[in-house]
């Protein structure tokens, strides 16, 4: 009953207490649209939308039957490991302090209150997760509570490993050739690939992490672990700065490149395709593993069978223009000018007959006038073919248009759009 398979086996006999399997499903649009046979593992359909809850239940779990009678846990976050904590917490009977940033939305925290209910108090400290990160264990150390990390723990990556026991379970022993697996902290990478190197199913693992937090590809780069100086929190649920020591211990001999870098603005055309095609709600984290597919040419994946874990379903609607924005500049259907404007009359309806059929000004707004003569104009257009922009920036040059396009320029745009 020591060995890894075995422990994973009864954190999932143990796990069906609070939820059934989530479903493993094929999807014909990827299917259709790679040539391979995509089988998605749906965490998004758990109790709490994601996969954490299951290394919160095996934490809590076996603290439990060590015969630790701990009154009180902990945990710090604004996001999927909160709300997996807060059910385990409701679930055992036992207290629970969350700790968040002030900054967390509205609507993490109340999700986070309505699966833990009267079992969980959560206190907002501090602007940045660091900040909530100390406080957290500064409580910790003072309350004689229990602290519950969100991956840096064997019994955490043992509870994450349970993806792994039941996709095996789905497969029935039929064979997977690429498995893709969401990396932000490492548990669940370290734990499915553990269990299933355990269990000898061969498969060729895929790790895909936002482009804007390369912590494990960095690492195996570097041949040790590595804390990023920067980190892009687009991907809120996979952008930690530094893989954790544990899960590090399980993956340090993967080599670099089998880490995918995932685009953050390739990853929300990805949600929204998924959304309205498929009517798949996903958040960043959680698309991460479909996104990477695209990464792979028809030829290379024709005939395989792909296993994508869907990590997470977790989306505050209060982002959608933000992602339906980045997906569109992706795809390149919107883009934003900053043009030197002449001050006369007639000037604008000039610009407007530069225009296509099926170009739009989405935004048209004063930046300031450079000269008595002329000012500088920011303009968003969008447009239903990427090719549109190659035509306008034809007639602008025939016209003397002088522009600048800002659309990829991340300082400018940063401020600016």
């Amino acid at each position: 009953m020591n060995s890894f398979s075995s422990r994973v086996a009864a954190a999932a006999a143990a796990i069906r207490q609070i939820f059934p399997e989530t479903p493993l499903q094929e999807n014909d649009y990827l299917s259709k649209k790679t040539g391979a046979r995509v089988l998605l593992k749906r965490e998004d359909l758990s109790p709490v939308r994601s996969y954490k809850i299951r290394g919160a239940f095996n934490f809590f779990r076996k603290t439990l039957a060590a015969g630790n009678e701990a009154e009180l846990f902990v945990c710090a976050s604004a996001g999927n490991h909160a709300q997996g904590f807060a059910f385990v917490c409701r679930h055992f009977g036992r207290r629970g302090v969350v700790f968040m940033p002030v900054t967390t939305p509205q609507q993490k925290i109340d999700k986070t209150k309505l699966f833990g209910g009267d079992f969980i108090e959560i206190r907002l400290v501090g602007d940045f997760f660091d900040d909530c990160y100390r406080a957290a264990l500064e409580f910790t150390d003072s309350s004689d509570a229990h602290m519950v990390p969100p991956f840096d723990h064997k019994d955490i990556i043992e509870g994450q490993a349970t993806v792994a026991y039941e996709i095996a379970d789905q497969m029935s022993g039929a064979r997977m050739d690429i498995v893709m697996l969401p990396v932000g902290g490492g548990g669940l990478a370290a734990g499915v690939t553990h269990y299933f190197a355990d269990q000898g199913r061969e498969a060729r693992f895929v790790f895909c992490e936002p482009a804007g937090a390369p912590s494990l590809r960095e690492s195996l780069a570097a041949g040790k672990r590595l804390k990023l100086a920067k980190v892009d929190n687009f991907v809120d649920g996979a952008a930690v700065a530094e893989i954790g020591r544990e899960p590090l211990r399980h993956l340090k001999d993967f080599p670099a490149d089998t880490v995918r870098l995932i685009p953050e603005n390739r990853l929300c055309a990805t949600m929204i395709e998924m959304l309205n095609v498929e009517g798949v709600v996903l958040e960043p984290a959680g698309a991460l593993a479909i996104d990477a597919l695209k990464d792979f040419s028809r030829k290379e994946i024709r005939g395989k069978t792909i296993v994508a874990v869907v990590s997470g379903g977790n989306f505050d609607f209060e982002r959608l223009p933000d992602v339906k924005e980045r997906a569109l500049r992706f795809e390149g259907l919107k883009k934003y000018f900053i043009i030197r404007f002449p001050q006369r009359p007639g000037a604008l309806r000039d610009f407007l007959e530069l225009l296509g059929p099926d170009d739009d000004i989405a935004r048209f707004e004063y930046l300031k006038k450079s000269a008595r003569n002329f000012g500088s104009v920011l303009i968003g257009i969008e447009t239903k073919d990427r090719r549109n922009f190659d035509l306008l920036k034809a007639k602008f040059e025939a016209e003397g248009v002088q522009y600048q396009d800002i659309t990829d320029n991340e300082t400018l745009a940063g401020f600016i759009i």
